[in-house]
């Protein structure tokens, strides 16, 4: 039986996995592992493959939908690993965090594992006055899927201030990359199926004043054409090539084709932005799946762009990469 195993780390078993995802959709994990830091969520991760289970990741849910029923296997969840520090000045990028070791002021640098909350982190650098996270104001998750996917949006993506990542590779092997090793792309972290444990962000110092209205004024702006108050997945469909779309975004292209306003159970297309699928009421994952299929084949048949889906589908086999 699974209960009568043991792991390196807090694990549950059959975990519903719904309330762990910002969509609030998706079945129930037949393990989940929750390690308190990197070092055991190496742990934890090889001794799921060890024992023959399929091993997937979970961070703050916001890029992803998880399938309805049972998810075999292991998920291991970053809700434990939401620490943020300064680097010391003996080590720089010190990964553990060292409280007694002491920091240089002049450096505008956070290491943050993989479980740090994105809005967590924006808020830290604001209140120390260190510019560079402006644009990332109102984007959720956990740091470790935000670096594995490249997060962002017009303002700024996480990569433009990421100076190296420490990940754990398919093989097993724990890994420090620079960002010039990386070479991230629009939504797309580039890192082979690596899981992130931790990366070191490097900032600048900035005033504080200015850095404030930033992103109030980002933040405004988001919340007026966004469903930031809603359950949903984030967009839903990368933007396409402009020469394909005329210049449009996948928002825009939904718009012009009737998408809004599309359902599918308590599924549904948000009036206020095309790219996104709320959850209105009770949806299944099965509903939203089927959304958006429906809202990729209408945008194919009227403006004839095949849009390429940006958030991340769990399906029966584990694929490893993060939210």
């Amino acid at each position: 039986m699974p209960k009568a195993l043991t792991w390196p780390c807090a694990a549950l078993a059959d975990a519903e996995l719904a309330p762990r995802t910002t969509l609030r959709v998706g079945g129930y994990a037949e393990w989940l592992l929750e390690p308190a830091n990197p070092d055991e969520l190496v742990e934890a991760w090889r001794a799921a493959r060890e024992r023959g289970y399929p091993t997937r990741i979970l961070g703050g849910g916001a890029n992803l939908l998880i399938p309805d029923g049972r998810i075999p296997g292991v998920v291991l969840t970053t809700d434990r690993m939401g620490r943020l520090f300064r680097p010391n000045r003996e080590e720089g990028a010190d990964w553990k965090g060292s409280s007694e070791a002491p920091v240089d002021p002049e450096r505008a640098e956070l290491v943050a594992w993989a479980g740090m909350p994105m809005p967590g982190l924006v808020r830290a650098a604001r209140d120390l006055g260190w510019t560079g996270l402006e644009g990332l104001v109102g984007v959720p998750g956990h740091v470790g899927g935000g670096v594995a996917m490249n997060a962002g949006g017009r303002w700024g993506e996480l990569w433009d201030v990421i100076e190296r990542v420490r990940v754990l590779t398919p093989e097993g092997e724990v890994e420090e990359r620079l960002r010039a090793d990386c070479q991230p792309a629009y939504r797309d972290g580039n890192l082979g199926g690596a899981l992130v444990l931790g990366a070191a962000l490097q900032l600048a110092h900035g005033n504080p004043v200015a850095i404030r209205e930033e992103m109030r004024q980002y933040l405004t702006e988001k919340s007026a054409a966004q469903p930031v108050t809603e359950r949903s997945c984030g967009c839903i469909f990368k933007n396409p090539d402009p020469e394909l779309s005329d210049g449009r975004s996948a928002g825009k292209l939904i718009d012009d084709c009737g998408g809004k306003g599309l359902t599918r159970g308590d599924a549904v297309v948000s009036r206020k932005h095309g790219n996104f699928i709320v959850n209105a009421g009770e949806a299944s994952a099965a509903d939203v799946a089927t959304l958006i299929e429906d809202v990729r084949d209408l945008v194919q048949e009227r403006a004839g762009v095949r849009l390429e889906i940006e958030v991340q589908r769990w399906t029966c086999a584990a694929e490893g990469g993060e939210d």
